[in-house]
């Protein structure tokens, strides 16, 4: 029974440690200043490969040149609506001065058939990548499966903590009843007094 509770104790401890650990991990990166993205497609294999989460730092559009791999949104009318992880291939200035920009795929034959100017004075910059460390995160985005990763570990240490609870609780009212009565009072003090002798005559 003790080496069960024990090692329940144990259970939950390191439950709690990894919750905790996790939680630093995902909350670091962005506290030092980065962005993180997950790469969902093949387009920069090689490099990049796909399931890896690549971490952004924030750079004056000034000083971006060719061969930075950069994070951002493709024009209106290139028909594609998502965040894309290529790299600069070209860096021109039109009449009006602007940057424009043209990127490629890593594994891709031929360059983006777009070209685009940064409205914003920094772009977002990828300094390194984890591999594979996107497919958790991937995972994660469904909600069954964020509510079992996290979830059922959650209720596990919320059970942890009020099983200590209960036992603390039963402890305490242990220790403050008294030595002979069983509802926490003192059992009655009785004096046994010696027979008076009788007057001699």
């Amino acid at each position: 029974m003790h080496a069960a509770r024990r090692t329940a104790r144990l259970l939950g401890r390191l439950t709690l440690a990894l919750v905790v650990l996790g939680c630093g991990a995902y909350l670091l990166p962005s506290l030092m200043g980065y962005e993180r993205y997950v790469i969902t497609g093949g387009s920069m294999s090689g490099s990049i490969e796909k399931g890896s989460v690549v971490f952004t730092q924030a750079r004056p559009v000034a000083d971006l040149e060719v061969g930075d791999v950069i994070t951002y949104l493709p024009p209106a009318d290139s028909g594609v609506g998502t965040l894309v992880t290529h790299r600069i291939s070209e860096i021109e200035q039109d009449d009006d001065g602007r940057s424009v920009l043209r990127t490629k795929g890593d594994a891709n034959a031929s360059v983006d058939p777009w070209t685009f100017s940064l409205l914003a004075d920094t772009q977002p910059v990828v300094a390194g990548s984890v591999p594979a460390l996107g497919y958790p995160l991937m995972a994660l985005a469904d909600r069954g499966t964020r509510m079992l990763v996290i979830g059922v570990p959650a209720g596990a240490i919320a059970l942890f903590a009020l099983v200590e609870l209960g036992r603390n609780i039963a402890g305490l009212s242990t220790a403050r009843r008294g030595p002979a009565g069983t509802d926490g009072t003192l059992a009655p003090v009785t004096t046994a007094l010696a027979p008076t002798p009788a007057p001699s005559s």
